[in-house]
């Protein structure tokens, strides 16, 4: 799919970004309660990835935004950790690629910006994510780490990073 564009988020991202996740979360039927939705830090997502050692990523195709994905190093995850945040796709960008290229260029630049292990968090109902994660070598945790603030949250993984 020649035309995919990923690049990193801009301030007139924030809320088309912001309606595509809370757009996710309702179709399937996700708490909104404890979890991203209701998440104040999502109507300017430009702002919260200015933070030192994090990025954000979106996915264009046909020239809209169609998906997106980040690494972000949440506060009292150990030293060499950052969390996979905010993977999201529109139903109508789901298997045509869109999602592997976000992963894989978050995992990639997590690598090259000195992360050892990649962590995230999820739910039952994003239960088709958590075995994409699983293919890629996410592990499951019996317990969460960090201070996400994400209390909805009760499956967490982690992967080391080559």
């Amino acid at each position: 799919m020649n035309d995919i564009i990923i690049r990193e988020i801009e301030p007139a991202d924030n809320p088309i970004v912001a309606k595509l996740i809370r757009r996710v979360f309702e179709e399937y039927g996700a708490p909104r309660e404890g979890t991203v939705y209701s998440d104040p830090a999502t109507d300017n997502l430009y702002a919260l990835f200015r933070a030192p050692a994090s990025v954000f990523w979106v996915a264009t195709h046909e020239g809209a935004i169609a998906g997106c994905c980040g690494v972000y190093p949440t506060e009292g995850l150990p030293a060499g950790y950052a969390e996979l945040v905010k993977f999201y796709l529109s139903p109508d960008a789901r298997g045509k690629g869109i999602g592997k290229n976000l992963l894989q260029k978050c995992i990639k630049w997590a690598g090259k910006t000195g992360y050892t292990h990649l962590y995230i968090e999820s739910m039952p109902a994003f239960a088709n994510a958590v075995r994409i994660y699983e293919k890629i070598g996410f592990q499951q945790l019996d317990h969460s780490l960090g201070n996400s603030g994400h209390v909805s949250c009760d499956i967490w993984m982690l992967k080391k990073l080559d």
